[in-house]
């Protein structure tokens, strides 16, 4: 089954992106082909070099967990938006376009957006 979990919302301050990576990892272990498309303020999640209080959850390392068993896209025009360029992003995670969106979105046979 392809499933794609579209994020929209920040690492922090919110637990959307929190939650929608927790599943995209739960689901990675179930015979699932996962795809997750960060888009909005949800690019941040894959910036690398994140540093948060001890104890606190860390989206980049969240990310990294999912992309070692399934896709992990970036919208680039929300990267652009937001000054972040793709050497400021994790191993395994790469920027995308609305097109490669679009292309999962008709492939998917789930389509989940937090």
């Amino acid at each position: 089954m392809k499933i794609l979990i579209i994020l929209n919302d920040p690492p922090y301050g919110t637990e959307r992106s929190f939650n929608g990576l927790r599943l995209a990892k739960a689901l990675s272990g179930k015979e699932a082909e996962v795809s997750v498309f960060l888009m909005a303020d949800a690019v941040a999640c894959a910036k690398a070099g994140q540093k948060v209080p001890q104890g606190y959850y860390n989206l980049e390392l969240m990310v990294k967990s999912v992309a070692r068993q399934g896709e992990v896209l970036l919208c680039g025009t929300c990267m652009d938006a937001r000054g972040l360029s793709d050497g400021e992003i994790i191993e395994g995670a790469r920027r995308g376009t609305m097109a490669e969106l679009a292309e999962r979105t008709l492939a998917a046979d789930r389509t989940l957006v937090f």
